[in-house]
């Protein structure tokens, strides 16, 4: 424990001021997506995925952003899963990415709700075989006695389909609509920068309007 405790490290990689930052939130996020995949850090895509389950007690998982527009970010599951079932009881969830090598997280909450199933259908057949089996050979979230289950499915779905799995029906999308973003850099003596965008109504009836404001560390 004392080794973890003295554990230490000074950031010192870059800033980001209310000057410099986008006033759309999405165009900020967008910026620091493409320069994490620039620097090719491990997986710039992955993100944690936070749900509240009907016991009111967290759950955490990582997960792949697969979409991103002003409609919100897009992940594909089972939706028998337990964070579908979670989803399913309470639509409200949060992503945190956490890109180590550039010194940075952001931090998104909203609403999620499931993409169509055009949507769906379209990534499903754009997967792997071995992928789109896995989908319907995994139970996931439930116990199993062995990893032979998992073998077992695998092969006799690939048998009953072949080349051609159709898209389970437990299966699909979902899109978290952002109202909150909070993006963190890294900065000397732990005085960090950390900006925070909450969704406001218009006054004028208009699209909502984003606040940006600065938050200590």
């Amino acid at each position: 424990m004392t080794q973890l405790a003295n554990l230490r490290k000074s950031y010192e990689r870059a800033e980001l001021s209310e000057d410099a930052s986008r006033a759309d939130p999405l165009k900020q996020f967008q910026q620091w997506l493409n320069e994490a995949m620039t620097a090719q850090v491990p997986e710039p895509n992955a993100m944690t995925l936070a749900t509240v389950g009907s016991n009111l007690r967290p759950s955490t998982r990582v997960v792949l952003i697969k979409g991103l527009d002003a409609r919100g970010i897009v992940w594909y599951t089972n939706y028998e899963s337990q964070k579908g079932l979670e989803l399913a009881g309470n639509p409200y969830a949060a992503l945190q990415f956490h890109w180590v090598e550039l010194e940075r997280v952001v931090r998104i909450e909203g609403v999620v709700e499931k993409v169509s199933v055009a949507e769906s259908e379209a990534y499903f057949h754009s997967r792997p075989l071995d992928s789109r089996i896995g989908a319907w050979a995994s139970p996931q979230s439930q116990v199993i006695s062995g990893r032979g289950v998992l073998v077992a499915n695998a092969a006799r779905y690939g048998a009953q389909f072949l080349l051609q799995p159709p898209r389970p029906p437990h299966w699909g999308g979902y899109r978290l609509k952002p109202d909150t973003w909070q993006f963190w850099q890294g900065r000397k003596s732990r005085l960090h920068d950390r900006l925070k965008y909450s969704l406001q109504p218009n006054q004028d009836k208009g699209e909502p309007l984003w606040i940006r404001e600065r938050l200590a560390p």
